[in-house]
């Protein structure tokens, strides 16, 4: 094996490229061995013994692949998932969420006269100040503390 090193470094400085994008023909090493000189490389430069690799990229062809499943609905499990839940609701949405679905089912419990206006405001605080956690728990309470409108 012949050593190009200094062929190949002054070579990759005329066509101002690395050393590792240089190509050597491999059938005029002799010539390329016996040229020392820059005009001498350049001489072979010009006569294409000695050329510029092209530039290698990064292959799409993975993310190509995996953007077409996910497409599909592929690859959404809760393996996939990073970052906690709140990452995906924040705190305001969640809670913005539950309190309205909480007062809407209090409007519809007072409306239908299930529980008194009085009942309604007392509950409508509660709710406000974080007790209940969903409509349900709110109704367990409604039930435990006797709350349904007397007939």
């Amino acid at each position: 094996m012949t050593n190009l090193t200094n062929q190949r470094r002054l070579a990759a400085e005329i066509m101002k490229v690395g050393r590792n994008r240089v190509w050597i023909d491999p059938t005029r090493i002799s010539d390329v061995e016996s040229a020392i000189t820059r005009e001498e490389i350049r001489k072979l430069v010009h006569e294409k013994v000695i050329a510029t690799l092209p530039i290698q990229g990064v292959s799409r062809g993975r993310a190509k692949t995996i953007q077409a499943k996910k497409r599909k609905g592929r690859r959404k499990g809760p393996g996939s998932k990073s970052g906690t839940p709140r990452a995906v609701i924040s705190k305001k949405e969640a809670w913005m969420t539950k309190i309205r679905s909480l007062r809407r089912r209090l409007r519809e419990l007072k409306d239908s006269r299930i529980i008194t206006e009085s009942n309604y405001r007392e509950l409508y605080m509660i709710a406000g100040s974080g007790r209940f956690s969903s409509v349900a728990d709110l109704e367990r309470y409604v039930k435990a503390h006797d709350m349904w409108r007397k007939r």
